[in-house]
């Protein structure tokens, strides 16, 4: 039992500090920069939309200011079945450019950017939500990765903050994965992309499934076509913390749910003979984080056990349960979460929960396909 403890320590370990220390001492013997060059391909703008009229204006008016060559840009807001002003809102601006394209039955945020693929002229295609934001030159940094032939797609830098306008909770695990994905990228390819904000050669988003998550597969298909995905520090994805932390959890859910249908119908990946490292990033980055939820609890459970029969096993439990405490805490008295020392134990806590709930709908059968976007 003390074996297995300190296997299941090791092994979120692992998850969070051990694949990214790995990454960082590789980067030493093993480098893959990204050829950039200033080049002004055809691109169209995807925006997803349901029901966004009250955000939808801000992010039309955010999206004509993009400096880009207008007879090189095309945008396409994909309204899934909104019912609300969305689509009145759009269409004020088809004069300025913007194109609307009604998805009548609802089908989901996939299904709308593959009806928005087969209208696309473009050959990057830039994908975007609603609450993002982004940069004036955020195309020309972007479309400038593509220079390089071995880039199938390319990822935004998210950030995150609160409605005070400082780092939220969710704000510090995101600069960890952007951190993550920062060596991921330096060392062979990403593992997975902002969905908020992302780029792909057209070739790439062909098989574009309503069922399936678009960011994960989109860098699942560029590794097959042999290209790889990057991340860019200089391309920056800006939103704000949700407005209501419960249906934050639910996004977290579905979002990790829709993770796990991806990756189990995408076992190939797995295999070092053929994908070389990124087996390796594949299997740590996303099985392994995703196991986390259960070898803390196995952690937990087998401390447990041994606390009485020993001093430091006693001391290793008492830590367990004051972590978990501060996230209670946190979640019971958001007031408490100002603090850091609260605010971290309750992210990490709320993102392990959801994991868990994810794994139990997956096993259940559940595979989301409609999503309602967060209030942010």
């Amino acid at each position: 039992m003390p074996i297995l403890l300190f296997l299941f320590i090791f092994l979120v370990f692992w998850a969070y500090f051990g694949y990214p220390l790995s990454l960082y001492l590789l980067s030493y013997l093993r480098r893959r920069n990204v050829a950039k060059a200033p080049i002004t391909p055809p691109v169209t703008f995807i925006i997803t939309a349901f029901n966004e009229e009250k955000r939808i204006r801000e992010k039309l008016e955010n999206t004509v200011a993009l400096d880009y060559p207008a007879d090189l840009l095309q945008v396409v807001v994909a309204s899934d079945g909104s019912t609300d002003r969305t689509n009145d809102i759009v269409r004020e601006y088809q004069g300025r450019g913007v194109v609307l394209l009604e998805v009548k039955d609802r089908g989901g945020k996939e299904n709308a950017q593959k009806e928005a693929v087969a209208i696309a002229r473009g050959d990057i295609l830039v994908f975007s939500d609603t609450a993002t934001i982004i940069e004036p030159d955020s195309l020309y940094r972007i479309t400038a990765n593509f220079a390089d032939s071995t880039i199938g797609c390319v990822s935004s830098v998210d950030r995150v903050v609160g409605r005070d306008g400082k780092p939220c909770g969710e704000g510090a695990y995101v600069r960890y994965e952007m951190w993550l994905r920062d060596l991921e990228g330096r060392v062979n390819s990403l593992v997975g992309l902002s969905g908020s904000f992302f780029a792909a050669r057209k070739e790439v988003c062909r098989d574009f499934s309503p069922n399936m998550q678009s960011d994960f597969r989109t860098l699942l298909n560029s590794m097959r076509l042999g290209l790889r995905g990057v991340g860019d520090t200089e391309v920056i994805g800006l939103y704000q913390d949700v407005a209501d932390s419960s249906r934050e959890f639910d996004r977290k859910v579905r979002t990790v749910l829709r993770g796990i249908t991806v990756f189990f119908k995408n076992l190939e990946f797995l295999n070092p003979f053929r994908y070389g490292l990124f087996a390796y990033q594949f299997c740590c980055h996303k099985l392994l984080r995703w196991l986390v939820p259960f070898f803390l609890t196995a952690a937990l459970l087998i401390n447990a056990f041994l606390a009485p029969f020993s001093p430091p096993y006693l001391f290793l439990f008492l830590l367990q349960c004051i972590f978990y405490l501060l996230a209670v805490a946190g979640w019971k008295r958001p007031s408490l979460a100002r603090s850091l020392a609260v605010k971290l134990p309750l992210y990490f806590a709320t993102v392990n929960l959801a994991i868990a709930v994810a794994w139990v709908r997956y096993l259940r059968g559940n595979r989301l396909v409609m999503w309602t976007p967060s209030e942010r």
